[in-house]
C-alpha cells in the first residue's frame, strides 16, 4: 500500500509546484497593473500641480507689500512648496522681448505690464470650486488687482480625471475577477489528481472537516508563497524601471510598495483558501462514478 501512495504523492507534487508558479504569475500581472494605476495617479497629480495661477498686483504696489504677499502665499495651505515666484513688470518686459524680439515696445511706449506673483496650487485644490475660493481669498488682499488661471484647462482636467478614475476602477475590478477565476481553475487542476483520495477518505468514515483541513492549510501557505514570489518579482521590476525611466524616480515610496505586496499575499491566501475549500467540498459531494 505504501508504494501507490508514494507514487500518487510523487505525481501530485509537480502539480502543486506549477500551481504556485501559476498563481504567482497571475498575482504578478494584477500587481503590475495596480502599480501602474498608482503611478498614473501620481503623474496626474504632478500635471495638476503645474498649472500656474497669476496674481496681478495693483499699480504702485511697493516692494514691501509684494514681499509680504509673497511670504503669505509661500506658507498658505493651498500653494505648492517652492512654487511662489515674483516677476516685476521690468522682468516681464524682458521675457516678452526674448519671446517676440527686439521690436517689442520699439515705439518707447510706457510698459503696459504689471508686477505679478505666480504660484502652483496643490493637487487637492485643483478643481473649479477650490480655485474659486482661492481666488476670492486673494482678491481680498489690498495689493491684488486680479487673479488669473486657465479655467477651461482646469475644468477639462477635472472631467478627464473623473472619467479616468471610473475607467481605472472598472478595469481593476475586472482584473481581480479574472485573477480569481484563473487562480480557482489552477487550484482545481492541482487537486484533480487527489479526487479519488479525497473521496476514499470520506468512504472510510473521515469527516469533511478532517479531510478538508490539510488541503486548506496547504492551499493557504501556497497562496501566501505565490503572493510573496509575485511581490518580490514586482519590486525587482519596479526598481529596474525606476532606474531605466527617469520620470519614475521617487514616484513610489516604500510604504506603497509594501502595502501592495501585503495585498498580493492576502489575495493569494484568500483566493487559494476559498478555492481549495470549494474544490474539496465539490469532490466530497460527487458520487464515485462521477469522479471518472
Amino acid at each position: 500500500m505504501a508504494e501507490p501512495n508514494g507514487i500518487a504523492a510523487g505525481r501530485t507534487r509537480p502539480n502543486y509546484l506549477y500551481s504556485i508558479i501559476s498563481v504567482a504569475l497571475v498575482l504578478f500581472v494584477l500587481g503590475f497593473f495596480a502599480l501602474m494605476v498608482l503611478n498614473a495617479r501620481q503623474l496626474v497629480q504632478g500635471l495638476k500641480e503645474k498649472v500656474n495661477l497669476i496674481v496681478e498686483l495693483k499699480e504702485g504696489t511697493g516692494e514691501a507689500e509684494a514681499s509680504q504677499l509673497q511670504e503669505q502665499l509661500a506658507v498658505s495651505s493651498y500653494s505648492k512648496a517652492g512654487s511662489v515666484t515674483y516677476i516685476s513688470k521690468e522682468q516681464a518686459a524682458e521675457i516678452m522681448r526674448e519671446e517676440f524680439g527686439e521690436d517689442f515696445l520699439k515705439l518707447d511706449l510706457p510698459n503696459p505690464l504689471y508686477d505679478v506673483i505666480t504660484f502652483n496650487v496643490k493637487a487637492i485644490y485643483m478643481d473649479p470650486d477650490s480655485l474659486k475660493k482661492v481666488r476670492e481669498s486673494l482678491m481680498e488682499q489690498p495689493a491684488v488687482s486680479d487673479v488669473y488661471y486657465q479655467e477651461s484647462l482646469v475644468n477639462e482636467i477635472s472631467d478627464n480625471i473623473r472619467s479616468l478614475s471610473l475607467i481605472g476602477l472598472g478595469i481593476l475590478i475586472f482584473s481581480i475577477i479574472v485573477a480569481g477565476t484563473l487562480i480557482h481553475n489552477t487550484v482545481r487542476l492541482a487537486l484533480y489528481a487527489n479526487r479519488f483520495l479525497i473521496k476514499n477518505m470520506e468512504l472510510v468514515g473521515a469527516s469533511w472537516e478532517f479531510i478538508s483541513r490539510p488541503y486548506i492549510r496547504r492551499g493557504a501557505w501556497q497562496g501566501g508563497l505565490s503572493g510573496l514570489l509575485a511581490s518580490v518579482a514586482l519590486m525587482l521590476l519596479y526598481f529596474w524601471m525606476e532606474k531605466a525611466v527617469p520620470g519614475l524616480q521617487g514616484g513610489q515610496h516604500w510604504g506603497g510598495l509594501l502595502s501592495l505586496a501585503l495585498l498580493l499575499c492576502v489575495l493569494g491566501i484568500a483566493i487559494n483558501t476559498f478555492s481549495t475549500y470549494y474544490v474539496v467540498r465539490k469532490y466530497l459531494k460527487m458520487r464515485v462514478d462521477d469522479l471518472y
